[in-house]
């Protein structure tokens, strides 16, 4: 059986629910539902026969959009894990843009940036040629940008809080740069960090990181690997919004996108495309007086 969780405008569910079932049940997939909503007005579980999950997310992507779902093939649970990237996902920024807006090369930097996130370009090969753009620049830029530009990503702190109430570890793996990512963990309350580590010099930086690249592989490996501390029935979530994010979120027991490029969107097992983070909470139906706010 499939289990759908969505989350849609009110107004107009009932009518967008008719058209979605007229659909499915042309693919043989006949809707039942649960007896009542997962959390909240707006928010609906449908259950299916057993199907291709990619096929009813694009069904009831396309009939409920905009829209935040989840579709899985096994009860949906409360993780025991999260593991989660950190720019453009936990928070609003892409860090190594405002450090280029520092040099005065963010224009070019950022397009770089983006067509790697839409899985374009060899990560590591685009991360090592944007840093080395960045050689000369004062390394207290990195303080200053984490000041004046980094902003947490709406619900962020409530999620992470109200998945730690529950036992759930999380951690904050990022293709970015831990002079960045250890102060959102903290301020977010990540347990564990891994990421990337800029070089220095007398004050500057070189142009060059320190150690091996946090990459799409990284990711999956350290949900891998803190999943098989917590044994072979761990529930873990993986979220993120590019292609770097991929393999992780394909691993995970549940894999959410979050406002996501299409490649990491197509790969999920849903995604948050019309709320904040704390949609998330909504479709792993925790109800809202149980959230821990940030």
């Amino acid at each position: 059986m499939l289990i759908a969780r969505v989350l849609a405008e009110t107004a107009t569910l009932a009518e967008k629910l008719d058209a979605a079932r007229a659909e499915l049940d042309t693919h043989g997939w006949p809707v039942a539902m649960a007896e009542t909503v997962v959390s909240g007005e707006d928010a609906i579980e449908i259950l299916l026969p057993d199907g291709d999950p990619a096929r009813v997310r694009a069904i009831l992507g396309q009939h409920f959009a905009p829209c935040d779902l989840l579709v899985s093939e096994r009860p949906i649970a409360i993780p025991q894990l999260l593991v989660s990237d950190m720019d453009s996902t936990m928070i609003g920024q892409e860090c190594i843009d405002e450090l280029a807006d520092f040099a005065g090369i963010k224009p070019q930097i950022a397009a770089i940036t983006e067509r790697a996130m839409q899985g374009e370009l060899d990560f590591q090969s685009a991360l090592r040629e944007r840093v080395a753009l960045l050689r000369d620049l004062d390394e207290s830029a990195i303080e200053q940008c984490l000041v004046e530009r980094v902003r947490p990503m709406a619900g962020a702190k409530t999620l992470v809080a109200t998945l730690k109430s529950r036992g759930c570890k999380t951690v904050l793996v990022t293709g970015g740069f831990h002079a960045f990512a250890d102060s959102v963990a903290a301020e977010l309350g990540f347990d564990r960090v891994v990421g990337n580590r800029l070089e220095t010099a007398n004050g500057k930086l070189t142009g060059g990181l320190l150690g091996a690249i946090t990459d799409s592989a990284v990711k999956a490996g350290v949900l891998a690997e803190e999943a098989a501390e917590l044994g072979a029935e761990a529930v873990t979530l993986a979220m993120g919004d590019g292609a770097n994010d991929i393999p992780m979120l394909k691993a995970a027991t549940f894999g959410i996108a979050y406002h996501a490029k299409p490649k990491a969107r197509e790969a999920a097992d849903g995604w948050i495309e019309r709320g904040d983070l704390t949609a998330v909470l909504e479709l792993l139906g925790i109800a809202k007086e149980d959230w821990v706010r940030g």
